[in-house]
């Protein structure tokens, strides 16, 4: 696995693209960001993320609407772009990420459909109903990467600084809340500030609820759509994420992010399989 030059974060380095004509890009999928033998979903909604981002007029993610058709692997990938419409506050675009099959034909990952425009040019205005979450102090809460880890989350979870509220964390002594919630501090690893990219890993970065209904095991996103409200504020991030309806198989997650000036800077929700137990 390549190490990012010093001074630059493993994030941004990780989720790197690069140009190789108009509209589209190459990219390297870091294996530090497998789990549960495959790509993080929020990872990849980066890449694509910044991939739209050289292809837009707008520079910043509004609104992302992924679907995962197959798991992803670390190794080369390479990602399709096209502007939909180009108007004056918001731009529209769609992006596919493929990687390459044994015969080199490319197999497509997830197909995405966003909005993007201008987060510094939004009014200040907020009319809100949303609170923040309460959260213990960070030194009062269980950290994920030690003791907590779920089945092959290891190598992603070496990547963040998840602290999990103790009133969310029963299911890692076996003692599940069963009330569908996680609720936690989020950082990554290396400090690095949040930004609008990094926002969209973060939607999908904690456990998945249904470990909180006594379903540990690999619970892959099935669509992911996620919508970046503002810039964040330098410093550590507190995320909620709730389910209402485990059914059939599957589950939806409905998280907000907070960040240190207790703004609501993103929401996403996501419908995924629930573990087979």
């Amino acid at each position: 696995m390549a190490q990012a030059p010093i001074g630059q974060s493993e994030f941004d380095h990780d989720t790197a693209v690069t140009l190789r004509e108009p509209g589209v890009y190459d990219a390297e999928l870091s294996p530090g960001w497998l789990i549960g033998g495959a790509i993080n979903g929020g990872y990849l909604l980066t890449i694509i993320g910044r991939s739209l981002a050289g292809t837009l007029p707008h520079p910043h993610p509004f609104s992302l609407s992924a679907h995962y058709l197959t798991p992803s692997a670390g190794g080369p990938a390479v990602i399709r772009t096209q502007t939909v419409r180009a108007g004056r506050t918001l731009s529209s675009g769609q992006a596919s990420l493929y990687q390459y099959a044994p015969d080199g034909s490319e197999i497509e990952r997830m197909r995405v459909l966003a909005s993007y425009g201008d987060l510094d040019a939004l009014p200040d205005d907020v009319r809100t109903t949303a609170k923040p979450p309460v959260l213990p102090d960070r030194e009062g809460c269980y950290p994920v990467a030690e003791g907590m880890r779920p089945p092959g989350a290891s190598e992603f979870l070496d990547r963040l600084d998840v602290r999990l509220d103790p009133a969310t964390a029963g299911w890692a002594q076996g003692l599940p809340s069963g009330q569908g919630e996680m609720r936690g501090w989020f950082d990554l690893a290396d400090g690095r500030d949040p930004d609008p990219f990094s926002l969209l890993l973060t939607a999908d970065a904690l456990p998945p609820t249904a470990f909180d209904l006594g379903m540990v095991g690999w619970t892959p996103t099935v669509e992911l759509t996620a919508h970046v409200r503002c810039r964040p504020a330098p410093g550590r991030l507190r995320v909620v994420v709730t389910t209402r309806n485990a059914a059939g198989g599957f589950l939806e997650e409905d998280s907000e992010i907070w960040d240190s000036a207790d703004r609501l800077v993103a929401q996403s929700r996501q419908l995924a399989r629930l573990p087979r137990v």
